[in-house]
């Protein structure tokens, strides 16, 4: 750059270089320097800087030294009344000097710079909001507060990070959120926040989630044209899930009607209700204990539940493997266990009424036995 005398600056600083006709500069070493205006169009010169002009201007900063590294070449001066210290733009921070990215472009050395007007110290151990490292215990040139809030802390270099990659649309106080006053203050203070969206945005980082799902994921596609074919309407639109998006399916695919609007996949609805194959797993277990006259059960602990000692007639001991009838007699065959599950089910749901099992009757009480003791007062 013939302004700044440097082949490699920071892009955040001095912004882009600009060649044309043996001529070299940055965008922002141009807008900052003394005495050079734009008086062209967008195509002559670099940017409307017109060739005469920034050769004039370069010959005079010859003639000035910057006050920060002591080099020739320093093309910026303060812009404060009197003041005659000049600097390159990398320099400007080094020095302390604050470079205003707006309108006039103004730029000011450290003893005329713009300070904060806002009330406020650190407390001890604050640590900065973008880079969870200590700050200064006072306002400064590299410390900085939200004027908003007045409890953001944070240091020039991260917040200047954070505007280039927030760009000037999302830029606001990382605490608060804040966003008019935030930006005017620190565009006053120096900080330069590009016109444009998030970084993100204009890298593609983020584009498979702006992708939307477009095929048929039913099990069995019918369409002719595939799972990948869509069409606004008809047997063959694609309904996305209307909770994930992430599936898809055609209406016929489905036996959808035309007027059902809305769909969702076995995964989001829960596999219970949409779709039958806990049904069809538990059919036929279900059945053959249903039909069958007993089932096969884990033999019986050596102690029973309170509840299962209950309902045993009085006179039977609890260990007995079998419940003793009464008032008939037991038909041909292996000796029925009780039905423990069943009783367990009793014991968890005492409000539901047992079904009653066809061509039997409910068993008398027994006769036979001592009656049972009163029960303790």
């Amino acid at each position: 750059c013939l302004l700044c005398r440097r082949a490699e600056a920071d892009p955040a600083l001095c912004g882009a270089k600009l060649e044309k006709r043996g001529l070299c500069a940055h965008v922002f070493c141009l807008l900052f320097a003394s005495g050079l205006f734009q008086r062209g169009g967008r195509e002559a010169g670099l940017m409307g800087f017109l060739p005469e002009d920034i050769r004039r201007t370069i010959a005079q900063a010859a003639q000035k030294h910057c006050f920060v590294c002591g080099e020739s070449g320093a093309a910026i001066s303060c812009q404060e009344t009197g003041c005659h210290r000049s600097f390159h733009l990398p320099c400007a921070v080094e020095g302390g000097c604050v470079t205003q990215f707006f309108r006039l472009y103004r730029a000011f050395c450290w003893e005329h710079r713009p300070e904060q007007a806002v009330e406020a110290a650190p407390e001890e151990n604050t640590i900065c909001l973008i880079c969870l490292d200590l700050v200064e215990e006072r306002k400064s040139y590299g410390t900085m507060v939200c004027p908003a809030c007045k409890h953001a802390w944070f240091h020039r270099g991260c917040i200047q990070n954070q505007a280039m990659h927030v760009g000037f649309s999302c830029f606001q106080c990382p605490h608060c959120q804040n966003e008019y006053r935030f930006l005017m203050e620190m565009l006053t203070m120096g900080i330069r926040i590009p016109r444009r969206g998030p970084s993100w945005e204009d890298d593609g980082a983020y584009e498979e989630l702006y992708e939307r799902h477009s095929r048929c994921d039913a099990r069995e596609c019918l369409c002719p044209g595939g799972r990948e074919q869509a069409e606004q309407e008809g047997p063959w639109q694609l309904l996305l899930c209307c909770s994930c998006a992430a599936e898809g399916t055609h209406r016929r695919c489905s036996f959808m009607k035309h007027s059902t609007t809305s769909w969702e996949c076995d995964a989001c609805a829960g596999l219970g209700t949409a779709s039958s194959a806990s049904s069809e797993l538990a059919g036929p277990s279900t059945a053959s204990q249903a039909g069958s006259g007993q089932s096969l059960r884990s033999p019986e602990p050596e102690t029973s539940s309170p509840s299962t000692a209950s309902q045993l007639p009085a006179g039977s001991s609890s260990g007995s493997p079998a419940l003793e009838s009464s008032g008939s007699s037991s038909p041909p065959g292996p000796v029925r266990m009780p039905d423990r599950s069943r009783l367990q089910r009793r014991a968890q749901h005492p409000y539901s009424r047992p079904g009653r099992r066809h061509g039997t009757s409910r068993a008398p009480s027994p006769s036979a036995g001592p009656d049972p003791p009163p029960p303790v007062q």
